[in-house]
């Protein structure tokens, strides 16, 4: 029953490969993370990237802030490739970037991408000296760069002249509009300077992250109609919890809707100890629930209501969506096209068998005073009703049939039991 939504109008930007993934393009919009690790410590840093890599980030950024982490990045990148991580790695640098790429060869050669902030690569009269020096390693190493402007470390000599200019305009704009027409100056004449140092314009990506999601708008509208340079979209700091995440859907879901975005990340603030894979997880449903792409079986369940005051529904759900998550590593390598299935968990008559006819394969479980017995549908008919205390783990092994017999084998000459596929064919 599911079907592939069109994705929206895509802005046209130059595509960038970093390390085999594309951003732009018409590509994909790509999901990227960030490690909040010392990168200095290889176990720890191996340990999230891989974390953060197995949930869905397509690309990783780590911190590259002092020579101990820059020495560590080869003993990174070399651990994840024995681990069969293949996840580029972007390195985030701030201050001294220019001094750690020249000291460490090795930690420019491993990592995929630099990321540039145009705000405090340098200072005055050192500025342009070391912006140059780190995009000249860029082009020694081919490695594209991300020139990524924060509102909370905006060039501060930019920003001063933009608003002495404004003061004595005829019409002076307001601070606001002036901050985020510095943002994209920023980006923009960054981009510019690198191109004439000799960086092509499929070798950059340009941001301009902010806290508000408003201002957040505002300024990848201007971004995105002065240039056409691949855009990564985020805000600076989305927050925690409920919050982060909201904050993040609001601004990027707005933009994204106006075909702008090429890759994201969704900056959640984690609980101490929480777990970092949130953020990817977020992003990926941000992509999921727009139609723009698919990565994981969608679970629709019903919120609950007076008619539903048995927990049945709310615990089949929470366990079928944790099945899944559990499963899709597998499912993703053996079946073609697993990702786009939707499954229905329902709790009671009113839209139960509704909602699941128009999943690929739902259940309605008996809401108060219904008849004790759950309707299973299967792409838009009812094909069989469970009862009993078993409904759950049942239910789990319909899901799991599903896949083996609905989605082609990746393997062409072995299914998932060890079958020859051509079984699973006569069986559809």
């Amino acid at each position: 029953m599911s079907s592939t939504v069109a994705p929206t109008s895509r802005r046209r930007s130059v595509p960038v490969n970093v390390g085999g993934v594309v951003i732009g393009g018409g590509a994909p919009i790509v999901v990227q993370s960030m490690t909040n690790t010392d990168t200095a410590d290889i176990e720890a840093t191996t340990r999230q990237v891989a974390e953060l890599a197995r949930a869905g980030s397509e690309l990783v950024r780590i911190t590259v802030d002092r020579d101990e982490a820059a020495a560590a990045v080869p003993y990174i990148r070399e651990r994840l490739d024995r681990e069969g991580v293949g996840v580029p790695l972007i390195g985030d640098f701030h201050y001294i970037g220019h001094k750690l790429l020249s000291r460490h060869p090795g930690c420019a050669e491993a990592l995929a991408k630099y990321r540039i902030n145009p705000g405090n690569v340098g200072f005055r009269e050192k500025r342009d000296r070391q912006f140059a020096s780190m995009v000249e390693t860029a082009l020694k190493y081919d490695r594209p760069v991300r020139i990524g402007v924060n509102w909370g470390s905006l060039d501060q000599d930019l920003l001063a002249r933009m608003m002495d200019e404004n003061a004595g305009s005829k019409e002076p704009r307001s601070a606001a509009d002036v901050m985020e027409e510095a943002l994209v100056a920023s980006a923009v004449e960054s981009a510019v300077r690198a191109e004439e140092i000799g960086l092509a314009p499929d070798r950059i990506v340009l941001s301009c992250k902010v806290s508000d999601v408003q201002h957040l708008i505002a300024v990848y509208d201007k971004l995105a109609a002065r240039c056409a340079y691949a855009l990564h979209l985020g805000l600076t700091e989305a927050g925690m919890g409920s919050k982060g995440i909201v904050a993040s859907t609001a601004g990027m879901a707005v933009l994204l809707q106006q075909g702008i975005g090429d890759t994201i990340r969704v900056s959640l603030t984690p609980e101490p100890g929480g777990d970092r894979t949130a953020e990817v997880i977020v992003a990926q449903e941000i992509l999921q629930v727009m139609g723009l792409r698919s990565f994981v079986p969608l679970v629709t369940a019903c919120p609950g209501c007076g008619r539903t005051t048995s927990t049945v529904f709310q615990e089949l759900a929470g366990r079928i969506q944790s099945f899944i998550r559990a499963r899709m590593p597998e499912w993703r390598r053996q079946y073609q096209g697993v990702e786009t299935m939707t499954v229905a968990v329902m709790g009671c008559i009113v839209n139960g068998p509704g909602e699941s006819k128009q999943a690929d394969i739902g259940i309605s479980l008996p809401g108060t005073g219904e008849e004790p017995s759950a309707p299973v549908f299967i792409d838009g008919g009812k094909r069989m009703t469970l009862r009993g205390a078993n409904i759950a783990e049942e239910f789990q092994a319909i899901v799991e049939e599903y896949v083996r017999t609905r989605y082609q084998c990746v393997d062409p000459s072995l299914g998932a039991e060890g079958e020859p596929s051509a079984a699973r064919v006569a069986a559809q």
